[in-house]
């Protein structure tokens, strides 16, 4: 994955040149010399100020060159990343996208895209969410999806459900109202595959490209960039919005056509679902037998039994935190939408409902907020 402070975020570093300042021929390169334990190549290069030059490399006041008389000769020692990267390379790749829900997921997102010099700007129910991001990230924030949409090349949108999906983009003031043809609507929200090909109809009515690409990897996942983002859509428009994504994503894969991306995630959450409970009882039977809880982990998640959720988790749920993370509410509303799925392709999911059964138990003890692995407060307190 390419790093999210590079603009395109799928375009590799490369000296370039400060836009309208001449350089001179000749560019001296030392070798790669090692500078607080890395290697970095001193580029130095013949600046000159003084003149801009034309788009096609005329010059604009028609003088010959002559470094005393025209110019001042500057010698810059290039050595800061954001330098070999460059200004021109940032402003060739930037894009001006918009963002729709800036929740706890979305607001790190928006940020990254930001951070990687696109332009963007926001839009958010709660219009004091959309002041303190753009206080922080820059960019600008407009009261409607429509108008944040309006002259984007790609939107982006990650809200609650499907009826939130519907009236971001499809209502009266909703994205697509506002969107160009030819421009691309990704949609992070996890909803339904039904919602996914809903939308993606929609889009095509407007000449607008869709995708449904919802994510794994949580909050911490969305600030820190590391997502896993699973696609439903076209692959034509999947590679027209690859590079954007990546700003935030350390995976990104094509599943399929749209809905995909959604059928994807449910097969991620009831699998979590699942892996939720086993940890739990075992956590439990750990403690209730009289074993040292960090030893058996340590053992433990060394062979067959090691997950993303054990080495999260399985410390938190020992101790009774569940104050963070994913929250139940969101969780529950993630396997109604797999049980509602199963019904349509016969799947049989006797584990998942059993567990939305328990999640249920936990909202009813007051824990709807509480992250996902607080199943074991209901076996720690029968």
């Amino acid at each position: 994955m390419s790093s999210a402070g590079e603009a395109g975020c799928g375009t590799g570093p490369s000296p370039v040149v400060r836009p309208g300042l001449q350089i001179g021929a000749a560019t001296l390169e030392t070798p790669l010399r090692r500078t607080d334990g890395q290697l970095v190549r001193i580029v130095r290069q013949p600046l000159y100020t003084g003149r801009r030059d034309a788009v096609d490399g005329s010059d604009t006041n028609h003088q010959s060159f002559h470094p005393r008389r025209n110019r001042r000769p500057v010698t810059q020692t290039v050595r800061d990343r954001r330098l070999i990267t460059g200004e021109a390379e940032a402003m060739a790749n930037s894009q001006r996208t918009a963002f729709l829900g800036l929740g706890v997921m979305g607001y790190p997102m928006a940020g990254h895209l930001a951070a990687a010099g696109h332009e963007v700007v926001v839009y958010n129910r709660t219009q004091a969410r959309a002041d303190a991001w753009t206080e922080r990230h820059g960019g600008t924030s407009r009261p409607t999806p429509a108008a944040a949409a309006d002259g984007a090349d790609t939107v982006f949108v990650c809200v609650g459900n499907d009826d939130d999906l519907r009236s971001v983009v499809t209502g009266e003031a909703g994205a697509l109202a506002g969107m160009a043809a030819g421009s691309v609507l990704v949609d992070h929200t996890t909803a339904s595959a039904g919602i996914a090909r809903e939308l993606a109809a929609a889009s095509a009515d407007a000449g607008v490209g869709f995708l449904d690409a919802p994510v794994s990897g949580g909050q911490a996942g969305a600030e820190n960039g590391q997502l896993t983002v699973m696609v439903g859509g076209e692959p034509n428009i999947f590679k027209q919005a690859r590079d954007l994504i990546d700003c935030y994503a350390r995976a990104t894969t094509l599943m399929g056509p749209a809905g995909s991306g959604q059928l994807t995630k449910m097969v991620n959450q009831i699998c979590i679902a699942g892996l939720l409970q086993g940890l739990s009882e075992g956590m439990n039977f750990a403690s209730r037998a009289g074993l040292d809880g960090q030893q058996v982990l340590d053992v433990i998640s060394k062979g067959a039994a090691q997950s993303w959720q054990m080495e999260n988790r399985a410390i938190t749920m020992l101790q009774g935190e569940f104050d963070f993370g994913f929250a139940v509410q969101w969780m529950r509303k993630d396997l109604a939408i797999c049980l509602e799925e199963s019904k349509r392709n016969n799947a049989r999911l006797p584990v998942t409902a059993l567990i939305d059964q328990l999640y249920a138990q936990v909202e009813a003890r007051g824990g709807k907020r509480w992250d996902t692995s607080s199943l074991i407060h209901l076996l720690q307190n029968d």
